[in-house]
């Protein structure tokens, strides 16, 4: 075993300019009042990783361009797709019209652990909140699964980046399974 070189990796990777041509898979993600800029260029980064089908900012969750989102980023806001709403009512609105299933990625009194999503529940659209009062109780009301990520120490949430990139991978997983695809978004065709 050997690490692989920059190059190596490059090969294995969709070219950026047949990105967005490219298919993506039947998740899309939602943010709501995200605060940090850091945060955002962080999920925009996963999301391109895990081939996402859009990213909808809402409320005050900052977006492109500011040069702390793009720092984190490292230029995934040019290969994500997203939009932004200045209300989380008309963000879901825009994400109803996907058709995708509403998940907040929340502790509530209905919530389910992030590995128990099925097939069924696809598209589906993970929603995060912001770091301090998570997810909106409007739209956690609206939503049609919630999620947690079962924490088993002394703290009760993880880093809202870190929390969606646990979930969001799960949910390529899921997926890829179901549709023997294997592990890479990239061969999804």
């Amino acid at each position: 075993m050997r690490k692989l070189t920059h190059d190596e990796i490059s090969r294995q990777r969709v070219p950026r300019e047949r990105i967005q041509e490219s298919q993506r898979l039947p998740i899309y993600a939602m943010l709501d009042n995200i605060r940090s800029l850091y945060n955002v260029g962080s999920i925009f980064r996963t999301s391109d990783g895990a081939s996402v089908q859009k990213l909808f900012l809402s409320g005050y969750t900052p977006h492109p361009p500011r040069k702390e989102i793009d720092k984190t980023s490292l230029g995934a806001t040019e290969t994500v797709p997203w939009e932004y709403h200045r209300t989380a009512e008309e963000c879901l609105l825009a994400v109803r019209q996907t058709g995708a299933t509403l998940c907040v990625l929340e502790h509530t009194t209905g919530s389910i652990p992030y590995y128990q999503v099925t097939t069924e529940d696809f598209p589906i659209c993970l929603v995060v909140g912001n770091e301090i009062t998570g997810v909106s109780p409007d739209v956690v009301a609206a939503a049609d699964l919630a999620l947690e990520i079962p924490m088993f120490g002394m703290k009760q949430s993880l880093n809202a980046a870190v929390a969606y990139g646990i979930a969001l991978f799960e949910l390529v997983r899921i997926w890829n399974m179901s549709n023997q695809r294997g592990s890479s978004p990239a061969s999804v065709k």
